[in-house]
């Protein structure tokens, strides 16, 4: 690595980011996918409490919520998560990813203590809001690292895998909370309490392994750090190849550095002046899943009490094959996006989930589903949906700069969940209270026809990313190549 120039304008030489690239998959690859993709298995655990909870929510003494009331918390939720993603988004570019997947996961466990605590509506609104901040604050910084520490041609299949790792959060809050709500086990303004408990005290457990995951090497480089870099690139290179690491010879990579912070100009400039086509696609990958999954799993345990009349107590049950589900579509689908190619897969994904999703919404209108082919159905559905999701989270984490992309993965986080997220359950909470199957049915629709509308932009406009180093899919701002 070497550097010359002037105070004001300094020319780096390094070949750290194809260094990493070139590793072959070891044991710190699997200590990074642990540490950091909890991520997604505590707004799992959140996501599927939020419902599974909420007939307890309902009866609880304390809060006695109402369907509406239920749907406002998973929207304040989303909110927070909203508005997390954007503050943190940016302070992870600014300050550091690792500094910052710290900062994040302490919130998210301020905020589910929190819940579990709260006393009325108004404060378990708050504490819901707190926990989305912690979880969208997470997604910015963790993506980031993780997309910076991964090789190339293993990007793909990790990132699905990391990201549907979401179900086995899910499946543990199914377990956790059909357990808990148990009739008797425990009494009737607890058994919710602990539940949130749950991922507070995972939380806490998840930060000591945090503290074994470097900072991103890429970040470094980017803000002058270069001895700093080189030493975590070297130190990462023998412990995975030993003495093999001394005689290979990589590719270098030529920036300016700017010496000043990332800006949201910055921002604005890659996102509709250089890449105004990945932007459109990131924004339509991410509204469509948002509005699909929110709609649909924050309303979960509501559709099954109401229409078939399933006691909160055993929601959880009826959660565990739709998480298996949703778990096993980005496992097995994965590797496609590494060897048939991304444009293929996401635009696959994404249109078979959507037809499959109107023909539930069908079957629902005409009453030809009872609880067990309902979920059996959505279990179906959701194979495809979660690898589509995955995918958006992958697009718009690797089609951008390093020197924005914690900012661009909060930009398409957050303004894809508040359109098509934020109000998503709040609409399904207003029509199941209707108790018309026909507005169900109508909203079932709406996301199949935003799935499928997404899938098409997909195989317009998206990129050809597989199995190339992040520099080569989106040149960093300050490259000189």
């Amino acid at each position: 690595m070497t550097h010359r120039g002037s105070r004001e304008e300094r020319v780096v030489e390094s070949d750290v980011p194809a260094r990493l690239d070139a590793l072959p998959w070891a044991r710190f690859h699997t200590l990074v996918v642990i540490a950091l993709g909890i991520t997604w298995v505590l707004d799992g655990l959140e996501v599927t409490l939020a419902g599974a909870v909420s007939g307890a929510l309902k009866a609880s003494p304390a809060l006695r919520l109402g369907d509406e009331q239920v749907g406002l918390c998973a929207s304040a939720y989303l909110a927070g998560a909203v508005s997390g993603a954007f503050f943190f988004g940016w302070l992870t570019d600014l300050a550091g990813r690792k500094r910052l997947f710290f900062v994040t996961l302490g919130v998210y466990v301020a905020g589910t203590a929190a819940s579990a605590f709260s006393t009325d509506f108004m404060l378990f609104a708050l504490s819901r809001f707190i926990t989305g901040a912690g979880i969208g604050g997470e997604y910015a910084a963790i993506n980031s690292a993780i997309q910076e520490l991964i090789p190339a041609r293993y990007r793909g299949r990790t990132d699905l895998a990391i990201n549907g790792s979401f179900w086995l959060g899910a499946a543990a809050g199914a377990l956790g909370s059909s357990f808990l709500l148990e009739p008797g086990r425990l009494p009737p303004d607890i058994g919710w309490r602990m539940a949130f408990g749950i991922g507070a005290a995972l939380g806490v457990a998840i930060l000591f392994l945090r503290r074994l995951v470097p900072e991103s090497p890429r970040w470094l480089l980017l803000h002058g750090r270069h001895d700093e870099a080189e030493r975590i690139a070297a130190a990462v290179e023998r412990e995975v190849l030993g003495d093999a690491a001394r005689n290979r010879v990589h590719r270098k990579l030529r920036l300016r550095l700017r010496g000043r912070a990332t800006s949201f100009v910055d921002l604005g400039v890659t996102l509709f002046r250089i890449y105004p086509r990945r932007a459109t696609l990131g924004l339509a990958l991410m509204t469509a899943q948002a509005f699909c999954y929110n709609a649909i799993f924050f309303t979960y345990a509501l559709v099954l009490g109401g229409f078939y009349g399933i006691p909160p107590e055993d929601v959880g049950l009826y959660l565990l094959p739709f998480a298996a589900g949703n778990f096993a579509g980005p496992l097995v689908l994965g590797r496609f996006f590494d060897t048939w190619g991304r444009r293929a897969m996401i635009a696959l994904t994404y249109v078979l989930s959507g037809v499959l999703l109107a023909m539930t919404a069908v079957l629902f209108l005409a009453g030809l589903l009872g609880a067990a082919t309902q979920t059996l159905a959505w279990t179906v559905v959701f194979f495809f949906a979660s690898a589509a999701a995955s995918s958006a989270y992958l697009t718009v984490s690797e089609s951008f700069p390093v020197e924005v992309r914690a900012l661009a993965i909060a930009f398409f986080y957050a303004l894809g969940t508040g359109i098509g997220g934020i109000g998503a359950p709040w609409l399904f909470g207003v029509l199941i209270a209707t108790g018309n199957p026909a507005s169900i049915a109508a909203g079932y629709a709406l996301g199949a026809v935003l799935m499928i509308g997404a899938g098409g932009m997909a195989w317009w406009l998206a990129v050809d990313a597989e199995r190339k180093p992040l520099e080569e899919v989106a040149a960093p701002l300050s490259s000189l190549e």
